[in-house]
């Protein structure tokens, strides 16, 4: 008996991509701490640092300090916008790397509102509306060609992504004060566009946030309550079986890259306008929450609650970071267990070995009892 009960609980857990998930994430912390100990440092302090980026801390007269909870949740919001990204193109079988630059094109856009149009109100709305827009077109394009000439979506969104970088600097230069006192920042972002900060005002959580889970809501509702999210996970599935359904696999492909591009674009115009700038940028070089996407739809399966769960991981991982250092404790650890995540996230494919080798040994104790 205790055999069999054994048996069902491993073959769950092979079979449970929510449970992996959680077990190579505590794998990832073993080793994060296993490192920290080689450094010479009390790994309790890395857990400390985990700790207050989730609760706060308690300031010196005893008084609770939130700030490190706003800046975690802040943080979170780009990196769940882009695992949204990556995971709905994923659901319909495609690997949007494009989501960095469709990040750039949205914040672009955003910039572009904030910057050369003087403050009116609601401006914030119209930033983020164009920002979505920017990243749809953009993700759309890598759709287009993918369903119309079978360009592989993986060859061009790596090209779009420096297309974006460099177009993202040409425009930003010529928007208003392009290089003032010789630093690369436009003129100041109209008041009326920045998002506005709530509960915790002393951090940057801003109403972006719910931007945010208005956007796992609409992942969740299309993708699995919709006639149009069926047609996009039977495209996933097997595109040629799809056809044969009656499903237009050419249109799931290409509406599906416009929408992850919405969710980029999104991301870009919360961190922009999210307060912590004041003037418009012209970025030297890629922010990678788009490329961060990617880890964090990897571990959330691609599905709405465990991208939301992951981007929390990933806002953790990063608010902690400075925590950290102030213990003494090399910052670098974080990216190393973000690393040794996704790597073993990657490995999870293996467990799929482990499972058929297991069906052909109850097979044949099956037989035999024949």
């Amino acid at each position: 008996m205790k055999n069999k009960e054994k048996q069902s609980f491993l073959d769950w857990f092979l079979s449970s991509q929510g449970a992996t998930s959680v077990a190579v994430v505590i794998l990832g912390f073993l080793i994060g701490t296993i490192l920290v100990l080689l450094v010479g440092r009390n790994p309790s302090g890395l857990f400390k640092a985990i700790g207050q980026s989730i609760i706060g801390k308690a300031g010196k007269n005893g008084a609770w300090n939130f700030r490190n909870v706003g800046e975690t949740l802040a943080y979170s919001i780009p990196y769940i916008l882009c695992g949204l990204s990556m995971g709905f193109a994923a659901r319909v079988g495609l690997f949007n790397i494009g989501a960095e630059g469709q990040y750039i094109v949205g914040m672009l856009a955003a910039q572009a509102v904030a910057v050369c149009i003087p403050s009116f109100p609601f401006q914030w709305l119209i930033c983020l509306l164009v920002a979505i827009v920017a990243g749809a077109i953009w993700g759309g394009i890598v759709g287009f060609l993918k369903a119309k000439y079978k360009v592989s979506e993986v060859v061009a969104t790596i090209m779009l992504n420096y297309i974006a970088l460099y177009l993202f600097r040409i425009i930003a230069f010529k928007m208003p004060a392009g290089l003032t006192n010789r630093t690369y920042q436009t003129a100041p972002l109209q008041s009326g566009a920045l998002l506005s900060k709530f509960l915790i005002k002393t951090s940057n959580l801003n109403i972006g946030f719910f931007f945010m889970i208005a956007a796992c809501l609409i992942y969740w509702f299309i993708m699995e309550k919709t006639k149009m999210g069926f047609a996009f996970r039977a495209t996933g599935y097997n595109k040629d079986a799809a056809r044969c359904s009656g499903i237009n696999a050419d249109s799931a492909i290409a509406s599906s890259m416009a929408i992850s591009g919405a969710f980029a674009g999104l991301a870009g115009a919360c961190v922009l306008l999210g307060g912590a700038y004041t003037t418009g940028r012209i970025i030297q070089g890629m922010d990678n929450y788009g490329f961060m996407g990617i880890a964090v739809a990897l571990v959330g399966n691609s599905r709405a609650l465990g991208i939301f769960l992951a981007g929390l991981l990933f806002g953790v991982l990063k608010q902690s970071q400075s925590i950290m250092q102030g213990m003494n404790i090399p910052k670098e650890i974080t990216f190393i267990i973000q690393g040794l995540i996704v790597i073993f996230i990657a490995l999870r494919s293996g467990l799929e070995l482990v499972k058929a080798y297991r069906s052909r040994v109850l097979v044949r104790k099956e037989a035999q009892k024949v």
